[in-house]
């Protein structure tokens, strides 16, 4: 997730109003079909390099708080990381995946995976990687505490069962553990290094620990990190054409600046409204990648939203395509589910369809959407309450709730906005008794993993992620057997059969979604601009036009 901080509070006309001029064109231009943003051209990879380059200047929106992503992760530090440190399994750029630092994976029955090791594997300081490494990097990940360990909740045992060869045991069949192995729970460390650096590992002044094309040459804490290119990378077919990055942060205005003036290379933006002034400038090039980030409304436990009849209402009368064009400046589609395409690494087609067949969240709400919503209203009676939602003062946030406002009213429901300070916002995630004073959070969702299982378990009963309190045995059935079923193509059409459910039910009430955004100088091009960025060596394709 990714959340924009607080800025003065405006109504929803003076929020149209203000995107008027940009926003109709954008709107004319951008109008296009479900599964990508608009009509802009999503691609995975950037035409490939040719030169060589000695330094790029890139930025992220903030500092990391620690390289060590057992520790703290967030797209900012998963992007860097992704240059220095791999993983048993590598997401591609088209989001689909492959074995790496394994050579192999092999299910030998439905609840033991068994691991070859790639041979020839070096760390940066020159040791080979070992099983040993292997095994103790997963445990590290599955310890209490560490960022990665609820990934490792069905393992029942790793362990090393030959020179090149560790064997996983799992308490049940879990079709997303290697998936899992594609994200920073398959980042594999060299022990001796790690272990000397103990707690201070991927702290400012420590060394990497890692194997990726690139290292870690120095972090001056406040002010910049610098990688260089690993000479003496393993990988012999790659020769990455960037030979050092130096990575900077700012925040909105001035990362458009040093963009539009040539102090930076380039950047993966995390919000949209930066797009608008950085797209039309000729010294930069702006492509769009898939992506699984949609915006979406997040019922809570207040009680204004557990019943469904009024989820389902309030999903009906909203008007994405307004929100969409206000909001995003056209560079959003709205959306029926609260996960982007970009979650789709397998079965496509399968998902499509699925989504193709959803019904209850309109692009714009017709007559007939607006009458349903008053009847189930009606059918509530008395008892239907007025809700209240979340707003940190942002100007998304703003013309979300008013959005929300207005769309109740139309179907008679009462609603009003408590806006909060960023912190509180933020704490909403953390804070049941912050959370219990509204009904409805708008934030912007995504998951690392290319496979909607992995968002589809948030709505199980007891989720932590689950704070409307849903619960369905059929929903649960479903869900369950979906992650114990390692068969891709009979996973999707369950996973389709959870997602029916999911929006029939209105669980979630998603808005829009989003592309992965990457800016680069003109000159450069190779990185690829689909959310691979958070765990694929992007700089390593990175170059000079030919």
């Amino acid at each position: 997730m990714s959340r924009t901080r607080t800025l003065a509070t405006l109504g929803l006309a003076a929020l149209l109003g203000l995107t008027t001029a940009c926003s109709d064109q954008a709107a004319t231009k951008h109008e296009g079909a479900p599964g990508k943003p608009a009509d802009l051209a999503l691609t995975d990879t950037t035409p490939g390099a040719a030169g060589a380059v000695d330094n790029v200047k890139w930025l992220l929106a903030k500092e990391p708080k620690s390289l060590d992503l057992d520790v703290r992760s967030d797209s900012d530090s998963n992007a860097l990381v992704a240059n220095v440190c791999e993983r048993l399994f590598q997401t591609r750029p088209d989001l689909t995946m492959r074995p790496h630092l394994a050579d192999t994976a092999t299910y030998t029955d439905p609840k033991t995976l068994v691991l070859k090791l790639r041979a020839g594997v070096t760390f940066h300081d020159g040791s080979p990687m070992t099983a040993d490494d292997v095994v103790w990097s997963l445990q590290r990940h599955a310890a209490e505490g560490k960022n990665e360990s609820d990934e490792f909740e069905r393992v029942a045992a790793i362990e090393r069962t030959g020179d090149a060869e560790v064997t996983i045991r799992l308490k049940e069949p879990d079709a997303l553990f290697t998936k899992a192995l594609a994200g920073n729970a398959g980042v594999v460390l060299d022990r001796e290094q790690a272990e000397a650096a103990g707690k201070d590992y991927g702290t400012p002044g420590r060394a990497d620990a890692c194997s990726g094309p690139y290292l870690l040459k120095e972090w001056k804490a406040g002010s910049r990190i610098s990688l260089e290119r690993y000479d003496g990378y393993w990988d012999k077919s790659r020769k990455p054409l960037v030979r050092s990055a130096t990575f900077t942060w700012a925040d909105e205005n001035a990362m458009v600046n040093s963009l539009t003036t040539g102090a930076a290379d380039g950047t993966y933006l995390t919000t949209m409204s930066a797009v608008a002034p950085l797209a039309g400038n000729g010294r930069l090039s702006v492509a769009y990648g898939s992506s699984s980030r949609a915006w979406t409304l997040i019922p809570t436990e207040r009680g204004g939203m557990k019943d469904a009849r009024v989820r389902r209402a309030l999903s009906l009368a909203l008007d994405r395509q307004g929100i969409a064009k206000a909001a995003f400046g056209g560079l959003a589609t709205p959306w029926k589910t609260p996960l982007g395409p970009g979650a789709w690494g397998y079965e496509k087609a399968t998902f499509q369809a699925g989504y193709d067949a959803l019904q209850g969240a309109p692009a714009q709400p017709t007559a007939a959407d607006l009458e349903a919503a008053k009847k189930l209203i009606a059918e509530v009676g008395a008892d239907a309450p007025t809700i209240v939602v979340a707003n940190d003062g942002t100007p998304t946030r703003n013309l979300i709730a008013n959005a929300v406002v207005d769309a109740a009213k139309k179907i008679g429901l009462k609603a009003e906005i408590k806006t909060m300070s960023g912190a509180d916002f933020s704490s909403l995630y953390t804070d049941q008794g912050l959370r219990k004073t509204v009904d409805l959070v708008a934030d912007d969702w995504y998951i690392s993993k290319s496979d909607p299982a992995g968002f589809y378990d948030n709505a199980l009963t007891g989720s932590s992620n689950n704070w409307v309190g849903f619960s369905s045995p059929e929903y649960d059935k479903v869900v369950n057997e979906a992650l114990r079923t390692t068969d891709d193509a009979a996973r999707a059409k369950l996973l389709v059969e959870a997602e029916r459910r999911f929006t029939a039910d209105a669980v979630w009430l998603p808005l829009v979604q989003v592309p992965n955004v990457l800016v680069t100088d003109a000159k450069l091009t190779g990185a690829p601009p689909s959310m691979a960025n958070v765990a694929y060596p992007w700089l390593a394709d990175l170059g000079a036009k030919g």
